[in-house]
């Protein structure tokens, strides 16, 4: 590591900071100036490989700091641990996480400081009343049993295709794109995760790769959560970092499809969202929702709440803990409580153009 690799390093964090503290200057010459340009190349070099190649780069990643900290232990235990090494090692790990700080928002990560969708639409997104909430999930649970007799289990099934599943949603996605020109964007670059599995265990439904531009799925969660998890993956693709976001962007992106597994999947996530909400208001009330609620949707929610039990473990919380720091420390003081923060988006959408447009 050469002293000028050092001052441009630190030149470059600085920057990156700096930057940051401008949401309008992100928006304009960022987000829609070299963002666009960077994610699509990003998209063609690797989104038409079927395997996720950022995840490779992740289990290689995972491997090196293994035998790094194997090799660590193994020169404490012999008592070969000398100051100059100790030195060494500290001033390459902050250099690593310079390195990965200044790339991870160049390549997207400066989205997370931009104004966003609220902006985008003129919304006027505020505290919502018990009223308010209400109302968002009347229709929303309406869309629900609307939605639900016409998913049978071959359509179900249908999904465990996953090329038939990405292309569906990239097709919803891309025809949003004629209606909001700033959904738009090419080529696909959609995947299942090579972690699905371990996925369940660490508490995520998938997450988008920033050095590759990949949007990853679990593929092992239950089908009728996928849709909407590939939609707000591709919504991070689309420039939309924060979690709320990227839920109320799928929702933008489903709600004029012909696709009555889509539009389930949409409306049973949002619901699970808005009765969550009620449930820590008035428990009653969230009670009276779930008798309302058609009996496929009662079972749906019966199968989703049996798999995240099946996969509670002591690591989850501390997973989650951590992630809802990495949140925070991304301009949203919610942590992983942001995802939930799609609801006042929602209830600002509607109080904009009615309950009709959910």
């Amino acid at each position: 590591m050469k002293s000028w690799s050092w001052v441009l390093l630190v030149i470059a964090t600085i920057a990156v900071k700096w930057i940051s503290l401008y949401p309008d200057w992100v928006e304009r010459n960022y987000t829609y100036g070299i963002y666009p340009a960077i994610s699509k190349m990003q998209r063609i070099l690797f989104g038409w490989i079927p395997i996720s190649i950022g995840d490779i780069f992740y289990g290689f990643l995972i491997l090196v700091i293994i035998l790094k900290t194997f090799l660590f232990f193994q020169l404490l235990f012999r008592k070969k641990l000398s100051k100059k090494y100790f030195i060494t090692g500290l001033q390459q790990l902050i250099f690593f996480f310079l390195f990965v700080y200044v790339f991870f928002n160049l390549l997207w990560g400066l989205n997370y400081n931009r104004k966003g969708i609220a902006a985008q639409l003129h919304l006027d997104v505020k505290k919502f009343s018990m009223a308010d909430l209400d109302s968002l999930t009347t229709k929303l649970q309406l869309r629900l049993n609307e939605y639900a007799p016409f998913v049978n289990q071959v359509q179900r099934d249908s999904l465990a295709k996953k090329k038939k599943l990405f292309n569906e949603t990239f097709f919803a996605f891309s025809e949003a794109g004629k209606q909001h020109s700033y959904l738009k964007f090419s080529p696909k670059s959609i995947k299942p995760s090579l972690f699905s599995y371990a996925g369940n265990y660490l508490g995520f439904q998938g997450y988008y790769n920033p050095f590759s531009g990949e949007g990853q799925v679990n593929t092992t969660i239950p089908r009728f959560l996928e849709p909407f998890v590939a939609m707000h993956e591709m919504a991070h693709q689309a420039g939309y970092a924060k979690e709320n976001e990227a839920n109320f962007v799928a929702f933008l992106a489903i709600r004029n499809s012909s696709s009555a597994i889509l539009l389930y999947s949409l409306y049973f996530n949002l619901y699970s969202y808005t009765i969550m909400e009620i449930w820590k208001r008035d428990s009653l009330r969230a009670k009276e929702f779930q008798h309302q609620l058609h009996p496929q949707g009662v079972k749906d929610f019966a199968e989703m709440s049996k798999f995240f039990r099946k996969y509670k473990n002591p690591i989850e919380p501390v997973i989650n803990w951590l992630y809802g720091h990495y949140l925070k420390a991304n301009n949203q003081p919610g942590g992983k409580e942001t995802y939930n923060e799609v609801v006042a988006l929602l209830v600002a959408y509607y109080k904009k153009y009615g309950l009709e447009t959910l």
